[in-house]
């Protein structure tokens, strides 16, 4: 294993992120046609970190909070059940048009009919999360972190969270802990900032240990090539992406380890997956296999928590990206956006195509 984790710590994983939570109609049904709807606590990177909470690592979130207000304690009670500890300041929501938690209003598709997501972010609490109101010494310095895990979703969310995600980077490498980074592409984010953001991203992809990103985040958020594909098919272009794996490679030296998952969309509850991994000079494929998928929201997620979570245990390359595909698969099965593995055997006999009923 070419990554070396610190081995004094009381985190094995931190995750800055943006709380909020998602409305989702009930027995697969359109958004439009429902009046019942389930509430769910989700964010992109307590997603990837349910992985290692609900198998025992101990995991820490930093957020903040809309004061009194009843979202902000359904979503405290939600991290509490997932075994994730927290801390972040209490911002008054001040009047109606206030902060508030971001809404996420969707549905899971069904069969032909694809899934439908309108994220309502109107006020959003997270946007505040500043450097000013963490002691980045004691977490990092006095405490300890193996993992860091930053996404492209809070490093664009404003100029605030920016210089967060760029503060805790610098931390966690001056402190001796891994940094991952998920680039999570989105245009709506990026509109108006687009030279600030590609240096910000820039930076942070340059301290990162562990990249992680699809065709699209590759291009857009750092400048690379996209692959070169031609071929029938997300089986038929792997080498396309191994190029530009290659390419980021190039761009990237210091980093240790670059991976993205493939994904071919047969319909709503049936997809081909597979990843890509490179670690060292070690190419590690999952060829695209058939997933039968409940909710395809956070799937993508679970793989990045999958191979974290091989990579905080110490296992060989070749089961990192196998627990990540398998991790992935499993929160596929959820209606909530994150796994909730019982066990490592739950996520490995997804792995083996292992369904039989444990008694």
């Amino acid at each position: 294993m070419t990554l070396k984790l610190r081995k004094t710590f009381t985190w094995s994983l931190l995750v800055p992120t943006s709380m909020g939570v998602r409305l989702t109609p009930a027995n697969g049904q359109p958004v439009h046609s429902s009046d019942l709807f389930q509430m769910y606590a989700t964010s992109a990177e307590t997603n990837v970190a349910s992985i290692a909470s609900y198998l025992g690592l101990p995991v820490k979130v930093l957020t903040t909070f809309v004061k009194d207000s009843p979202i902000a304690q359904f979503i405290k009670s939600n991290l509490k059940g997932r075994n994730m500890d927290f801390e972040g300041p209490e911002v008054a929501q001040e009047d109606p048009w206030g902060y508030r938690h971001q809404f996420n209003i969707a549905d899971s598709g069904f069969g032909s009919r694809g899934p439908r997501v309108q994220n309502d972010r109107a006020g959003e609490v997270g946007r505040t999360l500043n450097v000013k109101d963490f002691d980045l010494e004691q977490i990092f310095k006095v405490q300890g972190v193996q993992i860091v895990h930053l996404s492209g979703l809070i490093a664009a969310l404003s100029v605030e969270t920016s210089n967060f995600c760029l503060q805790l980077a610098r931390t966690a490498k001056k402190e001796g802990s891994l940094i991952s980074f998920d680039l999570n592409y989105r245009a709506s984010f990026w509109k108006g900032r687009e030279k600030e953001l590609s240096a910000t991203f820039a930076e942070i992809a340059s301290l990162s240990d562990i990249l992680i990103g699809n065709e699209e985040d590759f291009q857009l958020c750092l400048g690379i090539e996209g692959p070169k594909t031609g071929g029938e098919g997300i089986a038929s272009e792997i080498e396309g992406f191994k190029g530009m794996i290659g390419r980021v490679k190039e761009a990237f030296p210091n980093t240790s380890v670059f991976a993205t998952t493939l994904r071919q969309v047969i319909s709503s509850n049936e997809h081909l997956w597979g990843a890509i991994m490179l670690e060292g000079n070690n190419w590690q494929i999952v060829e695209p296999r058939a997933i039968s998928v409940l909710d395809r929201i956070g799937g993508g997620d679970g793989f990045v928590g999958g191979l974290l979570y091989g990579i905080l245990k110490g296992w060989s390359s070749d089961k990192w990206i196998q627990y990540g595909w398998a991790s992935g698969a499993l929160a596929t099965t959820f209606l909530t956006d994150y796994a909730q593995p019982a066990d490592e055997e739950m996520v490995w006999s997804i792995w083996k195509g292992n369904a039989r009923v444990k008694r």
